[in-house]
């Protein structure tokens, strides 16, 4: 039956070894007598230490086991305290994480603020100028803040801030304290465009400071301009300051206009490079220049008229 039953499984079954046991049967008799005599002496030894005691009636069985057991309980309590301390040190190093996320905030939320009054003393400094500026001046004008640029390559214009509402027609001076930015073209309720100087379509009467020869401003489309109908046998030198002529009926007279940068002979006139007073890519504020009234209505708004 078993042979049937190994050949059906495929495999055979090693016969039990008995060679374990035997071995062991024959180390108990061959040692028999001593495991014995070392059993009954570890019995008397621990019925000694129950009986014995040493100071203050402590047996010495507690003796031993503490002085086994103690070196264990030093290590134990060294690992529960270093892993008290690695906790606490955890701990620490969370709340030093978020005290250092909190002066992060705190320091941006300073820097924001030292940014926002910085601009804010920027721009009261910009129209301080312009107060003391128009305070100097012998021609009416109404303040004004940029909005946006025209866009286009080849368009050197902006908007303002203020249109016919506010008195603007078109053709008004555009200026600021350092010089001439342009002229109006197209006025809007609320807003007005300004082209600028460095338009290769504007037009500027201007005289030279020092030489007092007129010609014509006109831009080339890159933040100059040129001065033309200056005559070759003119003496134009560079760092010849740029004014307004008040030829043109826009622009008062004695406006700064801009700086002589390039001087050179041409066929007829002199080529001249004018590079602008003001800094025409970064305008914030500006000032119109107000058109005066009609002599008839101001003697109308005479007192008792």
């Amino acid at each position: 039956m078993s042979d049937s039953n190994e050949a059906r499984l495929g495999r055979s079954v090693p016969p039990l070894s008995r060679e374990a046991p035997e071995k062991m049967q024959a180390f108990m008799v061959r040692h028999g007598s001593v495991l014995i005599l070392a059993g009954v002496m570890v019995a008397q030894l621990l019925l000694l230490s129950f009986q014995i005691s040493r100071n203050n009636n402590v047996r010495l069985i507690k003796v031993w086991t503490v002085a086994v057991l103690q070196p264990f309980q030093y290590s134990l309590g060294g690992i529960v305290d270093a892993a008290r301390h690695g906790w606490s040190a955890v701990q620490n190093l969370r709340g030093a994480e978020r005290e250092n996320q909190e002066l992060h905030s705190q320091l941006l939320e300073a820097r924001s603020q030292i940014l926002r009054m910085s601009e804010q003393a920027a721009e009261d400094e910009r129209l301080r100028g312009l107060l003391e500026f128009r305070k100097h001046q012998s021609f009416s004008t109404i303040a004004a803040e940029v909005i946006a640029s025209s866009p286009g390559e080849n368009s050197n214009a902006i908007f303002v801030d203020k249109g016919s509402d506010a008195g603007l027609t078109p053709d008004l001076a555009v200026i600021t304290p350092e010089g001439v930015v342009g002229k109006t073209i197209a006025v809007f309720s609320h807003t007005a465009q300004v082209l600028l100087l460095s338009d290769s379509s504007s037009g500027v009467g201007c005289i030279l400071e020092r030489s007092r020869v007129q010609g014509v401003l006109k831009g080339d489309g890159q933040n100059f301009c040129q001065l033309h109908y200056v005559m070759n046998e003119e003496t134009v030198e560079p760092g010849e300051a740029v004014l307004t002529s008040g030829l043109d009926q826009i622009y008062p007279k004695g406006l700064r206009v801009g700086t002589v940068v390039r001087a050179g002979e041409g066929n007829i006139y002199k080529s001249i490079a004018v590079k602008p007073a003001v800094a025409l890519d970064r305008l914030e504020s500006v000032l119109v220049v107000l058109k005066p009234a009609p002599p008839e209505q101001q003697v109308s708004s005479l007192p008792g008229r």
